[in-house]
């Protein structure tokens, strides 16, 4: 027999992400990153562009974290930082001699100076949109089909180091062990 090709078909109205709820009636379709999943409802109760700008500054920061976690339990070290510590012990001594007060202050000064306007901006009705700085030395983002393909790759990429940071950070606590016990190998 001819092999036959399976489909499925959602029923009219359902979100894609979760079959048995209700498709989320404020989120459009072509948002970059769109899957159908706001089962909260947050999308109605909240401006759009401030959770999108939110989302992606929880997920740059998330990536981060999660680069620098892993980072310093394979041992490379920032210039100046003592050797031979987990992450959450450097973590742990960070705060106890005042650099991660100066980590706070650094990200906060900022936040002030170039977030909150730029998020003032954008809610005002600007053209900017949500997460761009016009930051991009390299060009990546010129042609239009690069730039969406990149921001849907930014907020997958995101969403899963936010679910990674958390993960590393419960495994850390609990065990009191390293990510990355003895290495990469």
């Amino acid at each position: 027999p001819a092999p036959t090709r399976s489909s499925v078909t959602m029923a009219a109205g359902k979100s894609a992400a979760v079959p048995f709820l209700a498709k989320p009636d404020n989120l459009p379709e072509s948002m970059a990153g769109y899957a159908g999943f706001d089962p909260l409802g947050l999308s109605s109760s909240f401006d759009l562009k401030w959770l999108r700008e939110a989302e992606l500054k929880h997920s740059r920061l998330a990536m981060l974290a999660t680069v620098g976690f892993v980072a310093t339990d394979l041992g490379m070290l920032a210039p100046g930082a003592p050797a031979g510590f987990s992450s959450i012990a450097a973590h742990d001594m960070a705060v106890d001699k005042g650099a991660m007060f100066v980590l706070l202050f650094a990200a906060s000064v900022i936040e002030i100076c170039a977030g909150v306007p730029a998020v003032e901006q954008m809610m005002k009705g600007g053209d900017r949109a949500p997460g761009d700085f016009s930051f991009d030395p390299l060009g990546f983002s010129k042609a239009e089909p690069a730039a969406k393909k990149l921001a849907v790759n930014e907020l997958k990429n995101g969403r899963l180091a936010m679910l990674a940071f958390g993960g590393m950070l419960t495994h850390c606590f609990l065990t009191g062990q390293p990510v990355l016990q003895g290495g990469l190998w």
